[in-house]
């Protein structure tokens, strides 16, 4: 049987390489098809690439070396936010010169430790130079998708990440620090885990080969998992995992169940092997399913961020090809899963505070 089968939905491919939008027939050819024809998947790109979106796209990437405009971590219009989004359709560094110029300021950056900064205005005074986890992770994340996770800087900026990583009342994993040149920090109580730049470092480290990757990540991922277990008693501050984790807002950018399932997919060797991790990666897929998957297979994005509609996934009236074939790609990270997350009943398991789990249909 088929993913979708197993998973009790439609199979959207078709749908999907009928689509007039280029972005979502790359993701379907190039993540969702066994073995793409080559000839298609470079006409996809092509198309993608000449596309009145991807034009947009590329034309708000910033200059790093200018004040950030974009307030908050979350937003897609930040830089590192965009290149994601970029990626995640295809465009490489080699398609248009302002991506490795970009990518260069970024990794030109960092503080004595070898995290990477960002350029940001102070709530009082001029921009200055600083950095919180969400900063530096994200570019090491973001170098190693455009290929660069071997850059002696990467390198650096991951080994001093694994130095941060810390001790926190919920287990090993990254805190909310405290910038030392501007004074700010995160919102996250010091004592406990920051699931975002938790899910950052974890994927800057997945660009790696395997057998290149700490063995101590492991016990990261336990931790992020363990706070998804631990939901009904406690919740790091402002990360709950009610409807908001498990509906995604697109374009996707902060700690959801989306996130946590594209992270944790490409780092299956730190999970697979301990029947409660395993277990919690199988309730998350399933809510992710539950909460956003039409009978049909199509995706009719519930939430979205304002002023994105160049894309499919910027509008909540109609199915998105786009963030139906993003969705679906994650799902198929981890297809091996699939009967297990069938027999997940979304409406029994609790959310934080409480909750009572019963899902929020997902449009037909």
């Amino acid at each position: 049987m088929s993913l979708y089968a197993i998973l009790g939905r439609e199979d959207p491919v078709p749908w999907l390489l009928a689509s007039d939008e280029p972005q979502a027939r790359w993701v379907t050819l190039a993540r969702l098809t066994d073995a793409p024809d080559p000839d298609r998947l470079a006409e996809a790109h092509a198309e993608v690439l000449a596309h009145p979106a991807t034009v947009a796209l590329l034309d708000m990437l910033p200059e790093w070396e200018t004040p950030a405009e974009a307030s908050g971590h979350n937003k897609p219009e930040l830089a590192t936010n965009l290149l994601d989004l970029l990626a995640e359709i295809g465009v490489t560094a080699d398609d248009d010169e302002r991506i490795p110029r970009l990518l260069e300021q970024m990794l030109s950056h960092t503080d004595d430790d070898g995290r990477f900064l960002a350029f940001a205005s102070q709530r009082s005074g001029p921009p200055v130079w600083g950095t919180v986890f969400c900063d530096t992770h994200a570019v090491a994340d973001i170098a190693g998708r455009f290929g660069l996770a071997g850059d002696p800087r990467v390198q650096r900026a991951r080994s001093a990440a694994a130095a941060d990583l810390a001790e926190t009342d919920m287990g090993p994993a990254w805190f909310c620090r405290e910038d030392p040149a501007t004074g700010f920090r995160g919102p996250g109580r010091k004592s406990e885990p920051c699931p975002q730049a938790t899910l950052e470092a974890l994927r800057a480290f997945s660009w790696l080969p395997e057998s290149d990757r700490p063995e101590w990540i492991t016990t990261a991922a336990h931790t992020l998992l363990g706070i998804w277990r631990q939901r009904g008693e406690r919740k790091p501050y402002m990360m709950g995992h009610g409807r908001q984790f498990k509906t995604v807002k697109w374009p996707p950018t902060w700690y959801g169940a989306f996130e946590v399932i594209d992270v944790l997919g490409r780092i299956p060797e730190t999970w697979r092997a301990s029947e409660e991790d395993r277990r919690s990666v199988t309730e998350i897929a399933a809510c992710l399913l539950a909460y956003n998957v039409a009978a049909d297979g199509r995706v009719t994005p519930q939430s979205v961020f304002r002023g994105w509609e160049v894309l499919s996934l910027g509008q909540k009236k109609s199915p998105s090809p786009l963030a139906t074939a993003m969705l679906w790609s994650r799902l198929a990270s981890i297809d091996w899963l699939a009967e297990e997350i069938a027999a997940v009943d979304v409406t029994r398991l609790g959310s934080s505070k409480g909750g009572t789990g019963t899902p929020m249909p997902p449009k037909v």
